[in-house]
């Protein structure tokens, strides 16, 4: 009786049709409109149909359009070889050497298409002495091309001619249960690839969505196993972690799984003191906030403020020792920076921000003569301002510091000088000249330090 009143209130639910393997979810259970697809896409995915071939939007689109999330991009899987995409596409370039793909492009959209893969069998995978797989890039069907995917969730493939959704693991089912789930045996998987176990902590902690016990329950037994990824691979999975907008919850996620320790190698013992844990958060937060608004985010701003609690510590060991301020940050900053690509190897484009970031927090407190109008000059100025404000918040420097120099930057002339303080730098000692040797003829004299 109470199904037969829920079927005339709500109506009978659409049917779910399988082809093969392949469940097919009509348009009117998952209602993801053609629509939604960007256009670039969805001229790709009918260009490549045009022609004959197969041709599906994969991944994350699809489950962020099931969850009523914009996607960032939209991919683009296909029986196509990349030689007959690039056929299909005059504007279009076949990129990668293990494993090609090729971008289409479209006006200022980009869309990259790749070739269905399959699964390489265990008798014939190239793996290193952990079973991490090396050689991963055969083609293959779209069956196989969703068995080799990561999670449930990420092997949909969506089809905007018809509306229909293919799901050969329900990911259907698990995204509406709110659960992220392993494809196969998750110890096999991190095996394979370790990352898994980052990004399936980067995916829980972004999408909102539950660890499938299973899925969770080896990485606590395996993640020694980060230590053989390719430290390339491993900073592209940070970087992506920390500017997903989500970095706060998953860095609580790895550490509450005790993924945080050898990450990055002092964040473990940034996150064990309360003023720079403190200060960490904070950034993340700042960083966090920055991208939900739109806002640009620079990797160079994060690491310099992970690492910062690192460098005042070996700045405070080097003045101990006897050795000048400038010249003990310069060497605090080195250090620092040496130690931390042993793990996780930081590109040295990110050195020079870092270190300006750095630099220019001592010269902060130095508020008399011309030093703060020499300050706001510098190019990085309002990034170390920045730095500066996160310093005042965690409580690390007085607040008055930060107050001082938001009134200073944006006052008018008049006001400044009447702000400085009395120059306490004292005065410049005269430079010695060292005297003309006999027989240098009319060469000048050469000021000494």
């Amino acid at each position: 009786m109470i199904k037969n009143l829920f079927k005339r209130v709500f109506g009978k639910p659409a049917k779910v049709r399988a082809e093969g393997k392949c469940r097919i979810i009509p348009f009117d259970l998952h209602h993801v409109s053609r629509d939604g697809i960007s256009p670039a896409a969805r001229r790709v995915t009918d260009g490549l149909q045009a022609a004959g071939f197969s041709a599906f939007v994969v991944g994350g689109a699809v489950r962020d359009l099931l969850l009523d999330r914009h996607p960032k991009d939209f991919d683009v899987a296909t029986n196509a070889t990349p030689e007959d995409v690039k056929r299909v596409f005059r504007r279009s370039r076949i990129i990668g050497r293990r494993f090609r793909l090729v971008h289409v492009m479209f006006g200022d959209e980009t869309v990259e298409v790749s070739t269905f893969r399959r699964m390489i069998e265990a008798e014939d995978a190239q793996t290193d002495e952990h079973g991490r797989l090396l050689r991963d890039n055969e083609f293959g069907d779209q069956e196989q091309d969703a068995a080799r995917r990561d999670f449930t969730a990420n092997a949909l493939f969506y089809d905007p001619a018809t509306q229909e959704i293919c799901d050969y693991h329900n990911g259907y089912a698990d995204i509406r249960a709110n659960t992220l789930r392993m494809i196969g045996e998750p110890a096999v998987r991190y095996r394979e690839d370790p990352v898994r176990m980052l990004r399936a902590v980067r995916l829980s902690a972004k999408l909102g969505m539950k660890l499938d016990a299973a899925t969770a329950a080896p990485i606590a037994g395996m993640k020694e196993l980060l230590a053989n990824v390719p430290q390339a691979r491993l900073l592209d999975e940070m970087l992506k972690l920390l500017l997903s907008g989500h970095a706060v919850e998953c860095i609580k996620k790895l550490r509450a799984m005790d993924l945080h320790h050898g990450m990055l190698p002092m964040l473990d013992v940034i996150l064990e003191q309360p003023m720079g844990e403190k200060f960490v958060m904070l950034a993340l937060e700042n960083t966090d906030q920055r991208i939900r608004e739109d806002k640009p985010v620079s990797p160079a701003f994060l690491f310099a403020a992970l690492l910062w609690h690192e460098v005042l510590s070996d700045w405070k060991t080097q003045q101990d020792a006897g050795e000048r301020p400038v010249a003990a940050l310069h060497t605090a900053m080195g250090a620092v920076l040496d130690r931390q690509r042993e793990q996780l190897a930081i590109p040295h484009r990110h050195d020079a921000v870092m270190k300006e970031i750095w630099l220019m927090q001592p010269r902060f407190e130095q508020r008399g003569g011309l030093r703060p109008l020499r300050l706001l000059e510098l190019q990085r100025f309002r990034a170390a301002y920045d730095f500066l404000l996160l310093r005042c918040e965690s409580g690390e420097v007085d607040a008055e510091l930060g107050q001082w120099w938001e009134e200073f930057q944006h006052a008018t002339d008049e006001r400044r000088a009447e702000m400085l303080l009395p120059d306490t730098g004292g005065a410049k000692k005269r430079r010695r000249r060292r005297k003309k040797p006999v027989g240098a003829g009319v060469q000048a004299e050469l000021p000494i330090e």
